[in-house]
């Protein structure tokens, strides 16, 4: 995948190597509001410096290097900031294209756990994640690690597929989408509320396909291979192929990411027709 040389994003937060104790406020917190009780002042100015203040997620200047990066972490950095930027080129522009304007939404890059302002607090576990509330997307980039060993989907374009299918849900928040599916699974059973993320997971991996139909004209990042990353990916992290893998089995009605051969459809056919308007999953004949 030829990266190297674009344009990177400024809505990046770098927090690996973050001091824990700095990163959620925590003890520190604590700390800061038993001495402003013993002195008789109010903590709030306090706690604003130090990153504890209402909403705080550890995203303020307060944090501290608790190590240096190395140097393939710095360049993963370098990688994900210019993958970023490609993203906001392309959508920016389709925004355009509808009459809208494109709200840039901020990558955060964190180690084993963080805390979010809009969805509470995750581990690395849970995978990469966006959060709605703060328009952020979340990732431990450990995660591209078990893509490769795990998932055996290695290279760089399967890495830019699962950020940019991330970002396809920043579009689908945008556009009112989220809002509208998260009301409508209220309302049913949970086999349909299943069926619902489903569609919401299958239009997300069609956008991820229209970003690199889209940034693959305006900067032909494409090499030998990349394509067929980028299916990889999407095979292995198929609700079937993850199921199976775990317990020997699928469950269809447990499924709420899509099966793997769903996920690379949806995925070609953003990639192939590049149209935003032909995701609409929710009223596709089949998915």
């Amino acid at each position: 995948m030829r990266w190297q040389g674009g344009r990177e994003s400024e809505n990046v937060e770098d927090r690996r190597g973050m001091s824990p104790a700095m990163v959620g406020g925590g003890i520190g917190t604590l700390i800061v509001i038993l001495l402003a009780a013993f002195f008789g002042i109010d903590p709030r100015p306090l706690l604003q410096v130090f990153g504890g203040g209402p909403g705080g997620g550890g995203g303020g200047a307060a944090q501290k290097q608790a190590r240096e990066l190395s140097p393939e972490e710095k360049q993963q950095g370098q990688f994900v900031r210019t993958l970023m930027g490609m993203t906001e080129d392309v959508w920016t522009e389709q925004f355009a294209k509808l009459g809208r304007r494109y709200e840039e939404p901020t990558l955060v890059l964190f180690s084993g756990q963080v805390s979010t302002q809009g969805c509470g607090a995750a581990s690395s576990n849970v995978g990469p994640f966006y959060c709605p509330g703060d328009q952020k997307v979340y990732i431990d980039l450990t995660f591209y690690d078990e893509l490769k060993d795990r998932f055996k989907a290695p290279g760089e374009f399967a890495q830019a597929y699962v950020i940019a299918h991330e970002v396809g849900h920043h579009v689908q928040n945008l556009l009112g989408i989220s809002e509208k599916i998260s009301r409508a699974q209220q309302q049913v059973g949970k086999a349909e509320a299943n069926q619902l993320s489903v569609m919401l997971e299958l239009q997300a991996d069609f956008f991820a396909g229209v970003w690199a139909h889209h940034i693959e004209k305006k900067r032909h990042i494409l090499e030998t291979g990349d394509i067929e990353s980028g299916l990889k990916a999407a095979t292995a992290i198929g609700d079937d192929a993850l199921q199976k893998q775990a317990q020997g089995y699928a469950v269809p009605d447990s499924f709420t990411h899509g099966t793997s051969e769903q996920r690379v459809r949806w995925f070609t056919k953003g990639l192939q027709t590049g149209d935003v308007n032909q995701g609409d999953t929710f009223n596709a004949p089949s998915l």
